[in-house]
């Protein structure tokens, strides 16, 4: 293991690497400041243009987006109170108060100090895990790569808050997008119409900028504009006692972020406002929260970056995305024709290591480049968005079509953008879609060979221990959220209610 972490730092630190992730960290940083895209659009619009590098190279470039959106999210949470990305939506609580205070420099510098930290304190973490969930990976079959791919879909509605009907409904509909083209059993074709650019199926690439890129374009382009009356920011480097007050939020922010990015369904954001809620608790002066404390930027931003890496531990070695970049991320890895999963860490040793020490890499990048050049980046937060947003479409498009110089993907780019701005008007999350499309196109093959090995009889998923675990695991996240709804709607009456009801 040693020496394949050695091999994967000389890999990393080559020239073009080092330039790549730089490259990265910097337009991810520009992709993060504007309100709305975040770090899954920013990827995905970015896609493309790695599409002629390496696949080492490629994919460093695309973590350095990952984590240079996360930073500059956070930016525009501080100066303008409005977060680039929902996980950095809770820094606004008190990075905006210190920034009319005058202290806008010391929130972003803790905020990059922060994440610096937690990134570096973690990626040992994921090091240390990856063998363990690798080896045990390796008992996985057709059914138990059946039953974790609809955990991870049943996690998304359970986990990821907010409507789990809505989140359901959307997996469903990306499991409907993964059977267009070839059936995996008998190779005839489904729901193509007629259209033989259809036969292979949806190419990822134009789904993912269609759906990302160019519906949040749609819905953010009405509702925002250029920032004015920026903070002005002096003074990067916090003073001793800021970085005394943000030393344990920082700590328990790593810690915690690095395993609730891990769940599938879960990511930064929920890590992020976890680590607030926790610290506000754990502080014995409560009432400073959302008064420009510290440790209310400390804590968040620290989990914010750790599940970041938290998040690629069941990408590599499951094959399961933890999050909607890392969703993304996993449609570009099959793009390069690379699969991640049981036997990732072993077969391509070469890409796992070499994408996890660039991680180093991203990290430094981000307080070296970054912190000095953020009264620059926030800059372009003057610049009228109706510039900015048809540059973007722009080369999502065009970013679609170089993907095979097909002008059919400029279509389907067009269409799911379309589909993708009525489902967000309508309340509908798009992640479950991405995941649903990309793990869809992992459960047919499974089960077809699950239904070989068996016979047909289904009863396999639950003779197998580990994939009748998932299943049973898929059932707890979907019917315990709507267990404890009821309850909880139960004990709306209070006890005068039911005795004023009895007298009655």
């Amino acid at each position: 293991m040693l020496e394949l972490i050695q091999q994967g730092f000389a890999d990393a630190f080559t020239l073009t690497n080092i330039g790549f992730v730089l490259l990265g960290v910097l337009l991810g940083t520009v992709i993060g400041l504007l309100p709305g895209l975040g770090s899954a659009t920013g990827v995905a619009i970015l896609l493309p243009v790695t599409l002629s590098q390496e696949p080492l190279t490629a994919l460093i470039m695309l973590a350095g987006i990952y984590y240079g959106s996360q930073f500059g999210a956070s930016i525009t949470a501080i100066l303008i109170n409005t977060p680039g990305d929902a996980a950095s939506a809770v820094v606004t609580l008190d990075g905006y108060t210190l920034a009319r205070r005058g202290r806008a420099g010391a929130a972003i510098g803790i905020s990059a100090i922060s994440s610096f930290a937690a990134g570096t304190l973690t990626i040992p973490l994921l090091m240390i895990f990856l063998p363990f969930l690798s080896s045990f990976a390796l008992r996985f079959g057709a059914p138990e790569q059946f039953a974790l791919a609809l955990f991870a879909l049943a996690a998304v509605a359970g986990l990821a808050g907010g409507h789990p009907a809505r989140s359901l409904a959307m997996t469903a509909l990306g499991l409907i997008f993964a059977t267009v083209g070839l059936d995996p059993a008998s190779g005839l074709q489904r729901f193509t119409f007629n259209i033989a650019d259809l036969a292979v199926g949806l190419d990822l690439v134009a789904v993912i900028i269609g759906l990302f890129a160019l519906s949040e374009v749609a819905a953010q382009a009405g509702q925002v504009r250029a920032a004015s009356g920026l903070a002005r920011i002096h003074g990067l480097w916090p003073v001793r006692q800021d970085l005394r007050a943000a030393a344990g939020p920082i700590g328990r922010g790593a810690v915690l972020g690095f395993f609730v990015g891990a769940l599938p369904g879960a990511g930064a954001t929920v890590a992020s406002f976890m680590s607030y809620g926790m610290e506000r608790r754990i502080s014995r002066t409560k009432e400073r929260f959302g008064k420009g404390a510290i440790e209310g930027i400390a804590g968040p931003e620290a989990a914010n970056n750790s599940a970041v890496n938290g998040a690629f531990a069941p990408l590599l070695t499951l094959g399961v995305p933890g999050s909607a970049t890392t969703a993304v991320l996993l449609g570009a890895f099959l793009i390069f024709g690379i699969t991640p999963g049981p036997l990732f860490m072993t077969d391509r040793p070469e890409i796992a290591w070499g994408l996890i020490a660039s991680f180093y890499l991203g990290n430094i990048a981000l307080l070296v480049l970054n912190l000095p050049m953020a009264p620059v980046f926030a800059q372009i937060l003057r610049i009228p968005y109706y510039y900015l947003y048809p540059l973007i479409v722009a080369i999502g498009v065009l970013g679609a079509y170089a993907t095979a110089n097909n002008p059919f993907h400029m279509w389907t780019t067009v269409a799911f953008g379309l589909v993708g701005y009525g489902l967000l008007k309508a309340g509908y999350p798009l992640m479950p879609v991405i995941l649903g499309l990309v793990l869809g196109q992992i459960m047919e093959p499974a089960l077809t060979r699950t239904s070989q090995m068996s016979g047909g009889n289904l009863l396999i998923f639950l003779e197998r221990p580990i994939s009748a675990a998932f299943i049973v695991a898929s059932v707890l996240v979907l019917v315990v959220p709507w267990l404890w709804g009821m309850a909880r709607r139960s004990r709306v009456a209070t006890p005068p209610d039911l005795v004023k009801t009895l007298d009655e």
